[in-house]
């Protein structure tokens, strides 16, 4: 069984958008004095922050015969076979392939994804499609799971 966890990071693209809205607030606060100016750079490079952090700290993981995707914990007895999508799939497949009753942690900002079947004839929802870095890896834990 091979292990596989990995987080679905914000790009630090975004980390530098957080400092730049902290002096943006920081600039708003400037005409009621120094102490404001950097209370409002300071809060509001921290609310920012947060956000960013909140939403890059979604997890992919195999563990216990379960693929765990973000706050979904679905058996990897209820799953079909993994599909890896490069760039060009994943994007249809988020898209106009998409299926509104499918589970999706989609992070745009990463263009590769695996998308698997849902075999559960109980479950309504059709397929699984996980953002992720490598989908390789991720198949084969899979993979490994469900033949061990």
């Amino acid at each position: 069984m091979q292990p596989y966890d990995e987080r679905l990071s914000a790009p630090r693209s975004w980390w530098f958008i957080a400092v730049l809205t902290g002096v943006a607030v920081g600039l708003i606060m400037l005409p009621f004095g120094t102490l404001p100016m950097l209370g409002g750079l300071i809060g509001g490079a921290a609310l920012a922050s947060v956000g960013v952090s909140s939403y890059g700290s979604a997890r992919v993981r195999v563990v216990a015969d379960s693929l765990v995707a973000g706050e979904a914990r679905i058996p990897v007895s209820a799953l079909g076979t993994p599909e890896v999508l490069d760039a060009d799939e994943a994007v249809a497949w988020r898209s106009y392939k998409a299926d509104p009753r499918a589970f999706m942690l989609l992070r745009s900002y990463i263009p590769t994804a695996l998308r698997v079947d849902v075999t559960d004839p109980e479950d309504p929802t059709p397929y699984v499609y996980v953002s992720t870095r490598n989908p390789e890896a991720l198949a084969a834990a899979l993979t490994a799971m469900r033949t061990a």
